[in-house]
């Protein structure tokens, strides 16, 4: 969500090079593009709304009154909705009991979209508290690892909690205690963090910059990797990642 939706388009096409579509629920909507491949939705904040422009996770449910339930009964915060949208869909910006925020959607998912494969989202990390605790609560607000046709397995992998659809690795579950450098360890609160993919990582930051963005880390390498995080003019924070190439 950002509060210039055309500036949000230029700065994110420059640094990452989407390109743009209508998005079906409405004109303060768009669809990022890479390769034909829908990756991420940008939003319009209406002017009168006093919430700061942010990335957000959002996952597919059946019926989001359920998940609403579910999160409400498991001592999550429900922040708005469930929304009905007059073009198709319900959804719900939520928060878990330690008061990382994502949202759910109902309805109208195509399967274009996806996470952890091709031009999408490198994946999805949540650093928080506890990752077993909060295994447990996503698990049995979204119906993870419960065998269902579609449903997520988790898995225990390099001392992280690893989401898994269809084999691939979609998310990641990091808790408290890890020393380490890692790309996103500026904020100390709970939150999900997006990790979005490039293919030359300093060109990258180098355009974030150029264009208006700020860097909130250094370049932080793992054997596989470099990431770092940035902040975009409007203040949402995201974070790029690029193979190793030495």
């Amino acid at each position: 969500m950002a509060r210039d939706l055309l500036g949000a388009q230029q700065f994110y096409g420059a640094v990452l090079g989407w390109k743009f579509r209508p998005a079906r629920l409405g004109e303060n909507f768009t669809v990022a593009v890479v390769e034909g491949v829908p990756v991420a939705g940008i939003g319009e904040l209406a002017e009168d709304l006093a919430v700061a422009a942010a990335w957000t996770p959002y996952f597919a449910v059946d019926d989001a009154d359920v998940a609403v339930d579910r999160i409400r009964e498991r001592s999550g915060t429900i922040a708005v909705g469930p929304v009905s949208f007059p073009t198709g869909g319900r959804g719900a910006l939520v928060a878990d009991r330690d008061g990382a925020a994502f949202g759910i959607w109902e309805g109208g998912v195509s399967a274009d979209w996806r996470v952890g494969v091709g031009p999408s989202p490198a994946w999805l990390e949540l650093r928080t508290r506890d990752a077993f605790e909060a295994a447990i609560f996503y698990g049995e607000v979204l119906e993870w690892a419960t065998g269902r046709p579609g449903c997520c397995e988790v898995s225990y992998e390099d001392a992280q909690v690893v989401l898994r659809q269809a084999g691939e690795p979609v998310a990641r579950l990091n808790g408290a205690g890890d020393d380490s450098p890692v790309c996103g360890q500026e904020t100390t609160r709970p939150r999900w963090h997006v990790h979005f993919r490039v293919a030359d990582l300093d060109e990258a930051i180098a355009a974030a910059v150029a264009a208006g963005g700020t860097t909130l880390s250094t370049i932080i390498p793992s054997p596989t990797e470099r990431c770092v995080t940035l902040r975009d003019p409007e203040g949402a924070m995201f974070i790029i990642t690029a193979a190793r190439t030495d």
